[in-house]
């Protein structure tokens, strides 16, 4: 399914879409330096890409956790990423008023997988007229997110709707991969994305900081191409043991490039 965004890249070499970045905007410098490093690889591998950075992080499990440099502050930061890059951002919202401000700073509005069922949020997203990256929640089926594209078709019918699978829970602290839920999705007639990262993590720890398992990124990642994903979505920084965000599951920066060379292969094979 093909992405209908501005200023993403437009290659033939019909490869799949990256969304890729920290988790959390931590400062200008890092942000920037980031960007420009996953932007230089997809250039050269004819990657479309979207750099994604959470402008505020409202869902932490303890009070003390980071949550974010300032909204306006981390918004200017992804406006000036997008400018001088000339690539499309996404960030996450979490509720309505937060609808409005974050579209006036990035291209796509990113709904968090816990928030993917509340209505009046998909709502306002669509009425901004901005892209919307909807995230299926760790309790629903890939085929129940029909009707999360609907509720933003109902409001805007032009905008663009994504939805992205982010893994299953199972227990009380782990997630699994059914890729059964990226094939029901396609069937909805939007772009489906694999957030690689997410769905390795190890929720509810007694230690107040959710685990991960990054080692396993590029096994979500090649089977995720393999079974026709139209996008990746991978969170990556230069030093994620000392990010203030997630960084049990992000992948290292210097590990990306060899493992987009790797999905682009096959995505060749599989074409």
């Amino acid at each position: 399914m093909s992405l209908k965004l501005n200023k993403i890249a437009k290659y033939d070499s019909n490869n799949f879409f990256l969304m890729a970045g920290p988790c959390a905007i931590e400062d200008r410098d890092l942000a920037l330096r980031i960007a420009e490093k996953v932007n230089g690889i997809c250039l050269r591998l004819e990657i479309p890409y979207i750099f994604k950075g959470s402008y505020r992080k409202a869902n932490r499990t303890k009070a003390n956790s980071f949550t974010g440099i300032g909204d306006e502050k981390a918004l200017k930061i992804l406006e000036e990423i997008g400018k001088t890059f000339g690539i499309p951002t996404v960030t996450d919202i979490h509720e309505t008023k937060e609808a409005e401000l974050a579209a006036a700073y990035v291209d796509v509005l990113q709904i968090p997988a816990f928030l993917c069922r509340q209505t009046e949020l998909l709502e306002a997203a669509a009425k901004t007229g901005k892209s919307v990256n909807i995230k299926k929640g760790q309790f629903l089926s890939g085929a129940s997110m029909g009707f999360a594209i609907e509720k933003i078709k109902s409001i805007n019918p032009a905008v663009q709707g994504m939805l992205t699978d982010r893994g299953n829970s199972f227990g009380y602290s782990d997630l699994v991969v059914d890729y059964r839920n990226l094939v029901d999705m396609k069937e909805f007639g939007a772009p489906v994305v694999m957030d690689c990262t997410h769905s390795l993590q190890k929720p509810n720890q007694t230690s107040g900081v959710t685990g991960g398992n990054p080692k396993m990124i590029s096994t979500i990642a090649k089977a995720a191409i393999a079974v026709g994903a139209d996008g990746l979505f991978i969170e990556t920084h230069p030093d994620p043991a000392n990010a203030k965000s997630d960084g049990a599951n992000m992948l290292h920066l210097d590990n990306l490039e060899q493992l987009l060379v790797d999905l682009v292969r096959i995505r060749e094979a599989i074409n």
